[in-house]
This record gives C-alpha cells, structure tokens and sequence, in this order.
C-alpha cells in the first residue's frame, strides 16, 4: 500500500458505519451490506476489498481441489478485506484454520455471504469475520472458486476490487473506491452536525430543539 492509501483508511475506520450509511444515502450509493452476523474479531475495521466469487453444489458436484480456500487467502493481506460472494449458501467456505491462516498473513477482515463454522476456534484466531451462517456442512467437493479480484455482490451490494470496505457492531458498509473523497466529505460534516447536536442535549436542550439548531433533519 502506499502513504495515502494507508492514510485514507486510518481516515476512514475513525468513522462509524452508522455515519457511513448516512452519508453515502445523501450521495445516492447503496453500501449497507444486510443480513451478516459477525461471528469472530471485535472493534471497528476499515480495508481494500480483495474479492472472490463461489459456486455451490451438493456433496461430490465439484472435484476437493475446486474449493481453492488457499488461492483465496493467499490473494488477500495487510489492509485487505476478503470479501466472499457465495450467493448466500448454507455451506462453511471458512473455518478455523482458514481464519488463523488469514490473521497471520495480516487480514483486517473476512465478509462472507454464505458460511463458515469452527467459531470457537476462529474467536481465538482473533480474525474480524462475518458471515450469513453458521454450519458444520464442509464446502469440500460442494463449492467451486470461480474467480478472484472480480466484481462480485455482498447481501445485495455491488463490491469490485478496492472498494473500501468499513465493519463495527452495528454493520458493515461499502464504498466505492471512485467515490471515497465524495462519501468523505459528506461524512465529515455530518460528523460536525453530531458534534454540535451532543453539545447542545449534554448541556441540556431538548433533541428537537438540538436537532433544529443544527439541522439534524433537512
């Protein structure tokens, strides 16, 4: 990564996803990733999406080298976020080896839209993961990699290979790369409006005459 690459996600995870989605709804951008649940990793997170798209079968469709678990985890690295497009299937792409063999290649986090299972083993790998399910069904011979580092769909968003990519407790968001400065900006005021609003009710005003003062609700 370079200087202002590094700088523009330290920019980035001190804001909340909350305030991201807010902020891309003003810019017209769908980025709030629906219906993941994290299962490993804690604190907030903010990373270059590396992507990967999955085919799901029935036991035996596909032959065990197909699953390609490590092309997938050797693509991604420090400030990357492994973004898997399963198309939501309940069937385990990432267990706990997988999530320790991430963490060590130095991972911010894994976003799967479909399953994983060993979370016992992925909490102690301190891995941030989310993922649609939890299940012990293995995706040896059921899943096939399709493709890597192409533009795939998260729970109905669009992901292509740099977006950034934001998780905390409350969700996850997408960003597109081309729009970042954009997204930014309009993130950064609201952040200002939040600052005056908590001001003014820490000091004793009312939140409707808090939010009036400050614009809150345009």
């Amino acid at each position: 990564m370079t200087n202002d690459e590094r700088e523009l996600l330290a920019r980035c995870v001190e804001i909340g996803t909350s305030t991201w989605s807010d902020a891309m709804d003003a810019c017209g951008i769908d980025g709030v990733i629906r219906g993941l649940t994290r299962r490993s990793g804690q604190g907030r997170f903010a990373g270059y999406a590396v992507t990967a798209r999955e085919t799901a079968g029935v036991r035996g469709q596909f032959q065990r080298n197909a699953f390609g678990v490590g092309e997938i985890i050797g693509a991604v690295g420090p400030g990357q976020v492994l973004m898997v497009d399963m198309a939501g299937a309940d069937i385990s792409t990432f267990g706990g080896l997988a999530a320790l063999a991430t963490a060590k290649r130095g991972a911010v986090a894994v976003v799967i839209d479909g399953g994983c299972r060993d979370i016992d083993e992925m909490m102690v790998s301190g891995l941030w993961l989310a993922s649609r399910h939890v299940t012990p069904t293995t995706g040896k011979t059921r899943l096939k990699l399709e493709g890597i580092n192409q533009p795939v769909k998260l729970g109905g968003i669009a992901v292509a290979p740099g977006d950034i990519v934001v998780g905390d407790d409350t969700g996850i968001v997408v960003i597109p790369r081309k729009e970042a400065e954009r997204v930014m900006a309009e993130a950064d005021r609201m952040l200002v409006i939040d600052h005056q609003m908590e001001q003014a009710i820490g000091s004793g005003a009312s939140f409707k005459d808090a939010a009036s003062d400050a614009n809150y609700i345009r």
